[in-house]
């Protein structure tokens, strides 16, 4: 087969000398979308793909199956206000979920009501739901819409009754949080500073705290939080049931520590509350709740890396007055929790969600001392959704539940059939299932370990064709395989139900999910385990699961693929990069791929705290250590590469990929392809179903096509 005429890229002769080193940028022409260069070599780069993508058989096979398997649809845990329950919907035949809210009367499907379908508002289907919050008595939804993928949300309040828009838009709130005051008169939130007051690149940063009067002009909102602090900080807001306590919690960027406050809104005014520092200058994550009872709940994981819940009063909330209420687990984290204490109840009790080795956990306690109680059996093994309770008290609570075979459903706890011996008969049912009915394949589910490079035990999902194994759950053969991966900013890999995987599996591939440091699996310490510059670990642990993989005959090298995105795209590129003869194909999406300049671009300095920076010179040699874009080497035989990306995409930029993907063609020595698929109209995050399914079918067909699957069969 002769070699690919890969669209033409100049390589230029250009450096930088960073902190004394020479470090090579050959293809930063391709930095810059507008020009006229850059528009042609990703014109060609279009051509080329389209070329390539139609040889790879089984690819409307694959896109029918998973379109059939996304047929079951979603269903998210209420949030309750009064006798309103809000929350997210969506059919087998929906582009995205739907708001709902179902009134008084509780279970009757016919007193529900859809307050948000973002098709009827953009048939395009480009337009998505970001965030929504009911206030205190439910009267009132704020909820922020981006369109075109770029997440940048704009916020509106609706009234809930009549549906009517009452207020917005307000601009410049992405990832904004929204705390309402009672009576839904007033609420805080967050928004960046306006594009002039700012210098050039650093539009996307500057956020505030503000406090917003229902219908007020936003410009004369009144500034809580925010002037002389961390230009990069997220802010989280706050305010307790009775609307007393005011919380406010900062972060410089990703970093995984916080500044926390807390105000008494009963002795200072909303409009200027004044802030009593909880924690301030500490490397750990906190974050409080006023309990009905008026104690205040502490989450931490201060000396407690898997977490902790500690109760204090919020008259005195010092680190020296916290006193343990459920304390570390040696094995779990804790993920969340609910407090129950109706007058229905002997005592009240306290829900936690936790993930063992990844696995969700629920567990009953006494609520004044934390002893434990009992369990509340789930359905298998997999993911705890959020713990939902009314906010005025109760015996109620709900949480959602999905594992690799089960689509999402919402269970119902009573306490009053389970709080006395634990969850006896009666205390768990069904509140909502994924609407859609759909025939799942027969899939054989493993959790394994296997020992990285420096010894570290790292845990890892295995998936299969039942018949695909034999009475031990073993493979009978090797066979074509994709390990995923992500790795990074303390994102625990659960499992979930996904129609790629499943798909994949019925195929008769193996799926394989790593549970890498750098995620939160095993807790904070696992974390920073794959982050700054223990960076390289996620990468060994990565390299150690296929070469497990292989040894364990679940596949050979000629069979293994690798997928990732974002971070996990960054992984990908540092495994092609590290080891090309362990992988014979490669998914990299929306990657981090330059990291000498990912600080210049998108949401970057953001990141900085989990990579490091390229300012100092020890945070360089991090950086050079393994960033893809500068180990790739000429006169190697590439593991066969794809590109997907998202030019609507604000917080990685495609430039990574168009730099890598450069390289990557000028330097490979072998015949497998290189190529570059991308969208428009859609970014980093949520994407109308349609879409997901398209961009899945691809990549898939990709790898089989590589890796020697067959997909009629």
């Amino acid at each position: 087969m002769p070699r690919r005429d890969y669209p033409a890229a100049d390589r230029l002769d250009l450096a930088d000398d960073l902190h004394g080193n020479r470090v090579a940028d050959p293809f930063r022409w391709l930095e810059d979308p507008a020009s006229p260069q850059t528009r042609e070599w990703a014109a060609g780069q279009d051509a080329l793909y389209a070329a390539e993508s139609t040889q790879w058989p089984g690819r409307e096979r694959l896109r029918a199956r998973m379109a059939d398997l996304l047929r079951a649809g979603s269903v998210g845990a209420p949030a309750w206000r009064g006798e309103r329950a809000f929350f997210t919907r969506r059919r087998g035949d929906q582009e995205h979920a739907v708001l709902l809210v179902r009134e008084a009367g509780g279970s009757s499907p016919g007193r529900e009501r859809v307050l948000l379908d973002p098709m009827a508002i953009d048939p395009t289907g480009t337009t998505t739901l970001d965030a929504w919050q009911p206030s205190k008595e439910g009267a009132f939804l704020a909820y922020q819409l981006s369109t075109g993928g770029d997440e940048e949300s704009q916020l509106r309040v609706m009234d809930v009754t009549t549906g009517e828009v009452v207020d917005g838009p307000l601009d410049r709130t992405r990832y904004s949080p929204v705390a309402w005051l009672p009576g839904g008169a007033a609420f805080y939130y967050v928004r960046r500073l306006p594009p002039a007051d700012l210098p050039a690149g650093e539009e996307q940063f500057h956020r505030r705290v503000w406090l917003h009067r229902l219908g007020a002009d936003p410009e004369s909102d009144l500034l809580v939080l925010g002037d002389g602090l961390d230009k990069t900080n997220y802010y989280g807001v706050g305010v307790s049931r009775d609307g007393r306590w005011l919380t406010v919690s900062a972060s410089a960027g990703t970093a995984p520590r916080n500044d926390l406050w807390l105000a008494d809104l009963e002795s200072s005014p909303a409009e200027s509350p004044a802030l009593r520092i909880v924690q301030e200058g500490v490397d750990a994550q906190t974050g409080l709740y006023v309990g009905r009872d008026g104690r205040l709940y502490v989450a931490t994981d201060r000396d407690a890396p898997r977490g902790r819940l500690c109760v204090t009063s919020p008259q005195d909330p010092a680190y020296e007055s916290w006193v343990d209420l459920l304390p570390e687990d040696p094995e779990a984290v804790l993920e969340d929790f609910a407090i129950l204490d109706g007058p229905e109840l002997d005592r009240p009790v306290l829900l936690a969600g936790w993930t063992r080795h990844a696995v969700g956990e629920l567990s009953i306690h006494d609520l004044p001392s934390g002893e434990r109680l009992g369990e509340v059996p789930l359905p298998g093994v997999g993911a705890l959704g959020g713990i939902s309770e009314r906010p005025e008290g109760g015996h109620e609570a709900w949480f959602g539940y999905t594992d690799h075979t089960t689509p999402p459903r919402v269970y119902h706890y009573d306490a009053r059939h389970g709080a006395r011996e634990g969850a006896s008969d009666g205390a768990v049912s069904l509140w909502a299932s994924a609407p859609g009915e759909v025939a799942v394949p027969d899939v054989h589910t493993r959790q394994v370990t296997y020992t990285s490079a420096d010894g570290t035990p790292v845990r890892m999902f295995v998936m299969s064709r039942s018949s695909a194994v034999d009475s031990e759950g073993e493979p009978t053969q090797p066979c074509p395989t994709v390990l995923y991966g992500y790795g990074g900013f303390g994102v625990p890999l659960t499992p979930g139900y996904a129609a790629t995987i499943l798909a994949w599996v019925e195929a008769g591939g193996v799926y394989a999910v790593a549970n890498l440091r750098g995620g939160s699996e095993e807790g904070e310490e696992w974390h920073r385990a794959g982050m700054r510059e223990h960076k390289q670990h996620v990468f060994d642990d990565f390299h150690a699961a296929a070469q497990w993989l292989v040894e364990q005959k679940w596949t050979a090298p000629d069979q293994l693929g690798i997928s990732g995105g974002s971070n996990g795209g960054l992984l990908v590129g540092a495994a092609l990069t590290q080891r090309p003869e362990l992988y014979a194909a490669v998914v990299c999406s929306a990657p981090l791929l330059d990291m000498v300049r990912y600080e210049r671009f998108g949401l970057g300095q953001t990141w900085n705290d989990e990579y490091g920076t390229a300012d100092d010179p020890t945070e360089l040699r991090w950086l050079l250590s393994y960033s893809p874009y500068h180990h790739v080497r000429q006169g190697v035989d590439y593991p066969a590469t794809l590109f997907t990306v998202f030019d609507s995409d604000t917080r990685v930029d495609p430039l990574h990929a168009r730099k890598m993907c450069a390289a990557l063609q000028a330097a490979t020595a072998g015949e497998r392809p290189v190529l570059y698929r991308r969208e428009t109209d859609v970014g980093h995050g949520a994407r109308a179903v349609s879409r997901s399914i398209e961009l899945s079918a691809d990549t898939s067909a990709f790898l089989a096509a590589q890796l020697g699957l067959s997909i009629d069969s």
